[in-house]
C-alpha cells in the first residue's frame, strides 16, 4: 500500500513546533501574546523578550529574591516559573509599581528615604516583595513571625519590625542593609 498524498487543493500543514507555545499575559497592565520556548522561565521572557530587567538572575535557584516580581498579586520567584504556565496571569515587575504618570509607588518613596538600597541589585525584588508583603498582611496572612497563640486575624496583620524581617527573608542584600528596608516597609506599613 502506498501512502497516501495530499490532494492538490489541499495544502499540506506544517506541524506547530512542538517546543514553543503562545502564551497570553498581562504584564504592568498591558496585554502580551507571546510565543515562547517551553524552557524559558518568566524571568527570560522578562528580561530578554519584554526588555524589562528590573528583575535580576541572582541564584537561579529561587533562593536570593533578586528575580522577585508579582503574579495575579502575590509574590514569586520569577527564575524558578516557567513562562508557559503563567499563560492568562497577571505579572508586575518593578517597572509597573510606579503610578502610569511617573509618580514612585510609596515603597520606593520610602527605600529612597531611608536609604533601602546600596548597590542596588536586589532593590527591585525588595520592592516586589514588599509589596506582596503588604497585601498579605492587610488580607489577615499570618507568617512565621506570628505567634502561634495568636488568634486568627479579623483584618490586617500589624507588620512589626519581627514580622517584616521574616516576611523578608527570602530577599537577600549583599550590601546589609536590611535594617532601612524594614525601616521603609514599617513607614509605608502605618
Amino acid at each position: 500500500m502506498q501512502p497516501s498524498t495530499p490532494h492538490p487543493q489541499e495544502p499540506a500543514v506544517a506541524d506547530p513546533d512542538p517546543y514553543r507555545s503562545a502564551v497570553a499575559l498581562t504584564v504592568n497592565g498591558s496585554a502580551r501574546a507571546l510565543t515562547v520556548d517551553h524552557r524559558t522561565t518568566l524571568l527570560d521572557l522578562l528580561r530578554e523578550q519584554l526588555g524589562l530587567t528590573g528583575a535580576k538572575k541572582g541564584c537561579d535557584h529561587g533562593q536570593c529574591g533578586a528575580c522577585t516580581v508579582l503574579v495575579d498579586g502575590r509574590r514569586a520567584n520569577s527564575c524558578l516559573l516557567l513562562a508557559v504556565a503563567q499563560d492568562g496571569r497577571h505579572v508586575t515587575t518593578v517597572e509597573g509599581l510606579a503610578a502610569p504618570d511617573g509618580a514612585l509607588h510609596p515603597l520606593q518613596r520610602a527605600f529612597l528615604d531611608r536609604d533601602a538600597f546600596q548597590c542596588g541589585y536586589c532593590t527591585p525584588g525588595q520592592l516586589c516583595s514588599a509589596a506582596g508583603v503588604l497585601s498579605e498582611a492587610a488580607a489577615g496572612h499570618p507568617s512565621h513571625a506570628t505567634p502561634a497563640d495568636a488568634p486568627p486575624a479579623q483584618g490586617a496583620v500589624t507588620l512589626t519590625p519581627d514580622e517584616i524581617r521574616e516576611r523578608m527573608s527570602g530577599n537577600l542584600c549583599r550590601c546589609g542593609v536590611y535594617p532601612h528596608i524594614v525601616q521603609a516597609v514599617e513607614d509605608v506599613a502605618r
